[in-house]
């Protein structure tokens, strides 16, 4: 990968992990100290790094009933990363949106006023609206973490792992498998809605047939599973797009049901990448799309070592969000947070592989395709190593 690709790719050390992973260079982290300085009467650190360009990160560091994990995790992240870039090129504002619009628009606000050229964050999608409008005022990018695309726009775009990536790799797969005849659970929730809308349009674009589509809630899962049984042959997959703790009941039901997995492929999205699912006896030999592990286990590892806990699964967010702040305020000079070079092609590489920004403000993954066996996952299709020769969708 060449150009814009590798300036991310540069500045993101993996510390040796899988060599299928992208994002796995021999590179080792810099040892250049970054300084976290507090604020005159902030009693905390809220700033990171001393470098001529400003950047914000606006996370949910408090809520109603206290700090919050995920943000002290967002937050360690982003300060690993300035660690790891070794350079003085970015100076990291730290801001509190304190789980709320309200607070994440002052936050936004006060971040502009600091000076800030580009805005990270917010986590949570009424957040990022706010900062949106404020952000588009001042005429600044945004880069925000929430998974629900409604939010994205030009100048405005999300790094999070958005269902609608995986649902395409997913069918994307199991038609180059030879599936051509499938059937979907759909939970009665705001994933399961998004996760079906993007079903139907990849199921037609690679032409397989939806046979049926059965909605559910706790009261009704046996219910629509049953119906799904009753297709018998005319299926040759099932889509089900659940959460890992509801899986159990899942499982169960299609034994019940008498759902023959041996002749059904199940199908699902990253969030069957837990533990609780891999044991489940239904989902033995199930095909799933997410990134490879290797890079995320690298950066927990290094997160570990820093600071002697385990980080969130989006932690990397933060972590690529500012990592590739760092990599373009180093080498794009004026432009370097400009839509042209945010939207370049070749995209970045990150701790969960490459990915890029579209001009709609969705982003592509690179991801891949993994099989239950045994009570762990095991990579059927690697997640691509560059976009070299993939057409981007916008």
């Amino acid at each position: 990968m060449t150009g814009a690709a590798l300036m991310l790719a540069a500045c993101l050390p993996t510390g040796g992990g899988g060599g299928n992973q992208a994002g796995d260079f021999s590179l080792s982290a810099p040892t250049t100290k970054v300084e976290s300085q507090p604020l005159p009467g902030s009693g905390g650190p809220d700033t990171i790094g001393m470098g001529p360009v400003k950047v914000a990160l606006i996370i949910p560091l408090t809520q109603s009933s206290g700090p919050s994990v995920v943000g002290t995790s967002l937050r360690n992240a982003a300060e690993l990363a300035m660690g790891e870039a070794g350079n003085n090129d970015l100076t990291l504002l730290i801001k509190d949106d304190h789980s709320t619009p309200d607070g994440a628009r002052a936050a936004a606000q006060a971040a502009i006023s600091d000076g800030a050229d580009l805005l990270l964050g917010p986590l949570f999608a009424p957040n990022v609206r706010e900062v949106a409008q404020v952000a588009r005022s001042a005429g600044k990018p945004v880069i925000a973490f929430s998974t629900d695309v409604s939010a994205a726009g030009p100048n405005l775009y999300l790094l999070s792992f958005l269902i609608e990536n995986q649902v395409d790799r997913t069918i994307d797969f199991a038609a180059s498998r030879g599936k051509k005849s499938i059937a979907a659970l759909i939970p009665d929730n705001d994933y399961g809605r998004v996760a079906e809308a993007e079903f139907q349009q990849a199921a037609a674009r690679r032409g397989m047939r939806v046979m049926e589509i059965e909605h559910y809630n706790a009261q009704t899962l046996n219910a629509a599973v049953q119906k799904i049984a009753a297709l018998g042959g005319q299926i040759d997959a099932l889509f089900i797009p659940e959460q890992a703790d509801a899986m159990p009941a899942m499982s169960q039901a299609l034994i019940s049901a008498g759902v023959d997995v041996k002749k059904v492929q199940l199908v699902g999205t990253g969030i069957w990448n837990d533990a609780r699912v891999m044991a489940l006896p239904a989902l033995q030999g199930a095909w799933f799309a997410a990134p490879e592990n290797n890079g995320f286990n690298s950066f927990a590892a290094r997160y570990r070592a820093k600071f002697g806990s385990d980080p969130t699964r989006i932690a990397t967010l933060s972590y690529d969000a500012v990592s590739l702040a760092a990599a373009l305020a180093r080498q794009q000079g004026s432009q370097r947070f400009s839509e042209s070079v945010l939207t370049d092609h070749k995209g970045f590489n990150g701790a969960d592989g490459v990915f890029r920004f579209r001009t709609n403000g969705e982003n592509e993954r690179g991801l891949s395709m993994l099989q239950i066996n045994n009570g762990s996952a095991a990579p059927l299709s690697p997640a691509p190593k560059s976009f070299a020769g993939i057409p981007s969708a916008t």
